[in-house]
């Protein structure tokens, strides 16, 4: 059954890993959620930290705020937990926060896959709780939505697979398109490599650089087929800039008479997140706000179909959707607290 909270009572949530750029970006966000109250942030490596002095721009909504350490009664007393740590850390983590907690959502990849062998061969290890992946909800809610309400466990997608997915699912599920041989090209701002500083995001190493990496192997490639249904070769860059996804997808239609854009505006006609739009898709347009634009085009010269999405990678591809998904599993208004519309300039 789900649970609903009416708009004179609150939702305790806890945030575990809240020193993270997802963490942080969870703080924010809620910091003007009418119905979602913080009451516990927990980093093991700022433990004792205050927020506003790792992060000054969260000063003004959290002045009190100090990071405590993860321990099995963090979720005692809570409502719903976000999980926003490195991939493997929530499968020891998972267990006992459900004994405690109505819902966990989890920013990690642990539960996104329903496949355990795929765990070893994308992850390089053995998943430790399979038994919990059949019941996790994927947490893409526009394409996900009625498994959401009353959740007890969701796997919030990640940027690139978001991205990807919402601008390829609808294509592939009504048969516009070949379901093997897609590509999916997809570029992200350094955020995406998180917070730890390594050679490979320094700014020496970014600035004035786009290279890809992860070439046919990158651990989100079986996500993103799960998600749309199709067999897909996906290769990420990474792009000299803060925040942001572009992916740019490619399919054979399976007909000369498909209409890839009037496909994309009716499946996600009225859903409040998503803009379908003929302009060819901005990552600037969408910082932060938890939209995504998307758009696409059938090449008759060539006889490919392009399907583009840009998203916030910290928004849309991660904090913003962990709330989406926690408003749904809740029972409260599934745009609750998260903007639409994005900075600029």
């Amino acid at each position: 059954m789900t649970t609903r909270y009416d708009a004179a009572v609150s939702a305790r949530v806890g945030i575990i890993g809240a020193s993270g750029y997802t963490g942080a970006e969870l703080l924010r966000l809620l910091a003007g959620h009418p119905d979602l109250e913080v009451v516990a942030a927990t980093a093991e490596t700022h433990a004792g930290t205050p927020a506003a002095s790792l992060y000054p721009h969260l000063a003004a909504a959290y002045p009190d705020l100090v990071f405590g350490p993860t321990t099995p009664e963090v979720g005692r007393g809570l409502d719903l937990v976000f999980l926003a740590m490195p991939h493997g850390a929530s499968q020891a983590l998972v267990p006992g926060l459900l004994s405690e907690v109505k819902h966990v959502v989890d920013l990690a990849a642990d539960f996104r896959l329903k496949d355990p062998a795929a765990y070893p061969r994308w992850y390089g290890e053995e998943h430790t709780l399979p038994h919990l992946l059949a019941t996790s909800v994927h947490g893409i809610p526009e394409l996900y939505r009625s498994e959401m309400p009353g959740a007890s466990l969701i796997a919030a997608a990640g940027c690139y697979v978001t991205a990807a997915s919402l601008a390829l699912a609808p294509l592939v599920r009504s048969g516009a398109v070949e379901d093997h041989g897609i590509i999916v090209d997809a570029a992200s701002g350094v955020s995406g490599a998180g917070r730890s500083l390594r050679d490979s995001s320094h700014f020496n190493t970014v600035d004035e650089d786009f290279t890809a990496y992860g070439l046919l192997d990158h651990r989100h490639t079986p996500e993103i087929e799960q998600a749309i249904g199709a067999q897909i070769l996906f290769t990420p860059h990474l792009a000299p800039m803060n925040r942001g996804i572009l992916a740019t997808c490619y399919a054979r239609p399976t007909s000369p008479a498909v209409d890839p854009l009037a496909l994309l505006a009716d499946a996600y006609d009225g859903e409040p997140f998503v803009v379908v739009s003929e302009r060819s898709p901005s990552t600037k347009a969408t910082l932060g706000s938890n939209s995504v634009h998307v758009t696409a085009r059938r090449d008759p010269r060539t006889g490919w179909v392009m399907a583009i999405a840009a998203l916030d990678n910290l928004t849309k591809g991660a904090s913003g959707q962990a709330i989406q998904c926690a408003n749904l599993a809740l029972g409260l208004p599934e745009t609750a607290g998260l903007p639409v519309v994005g900075v600029y300039p």
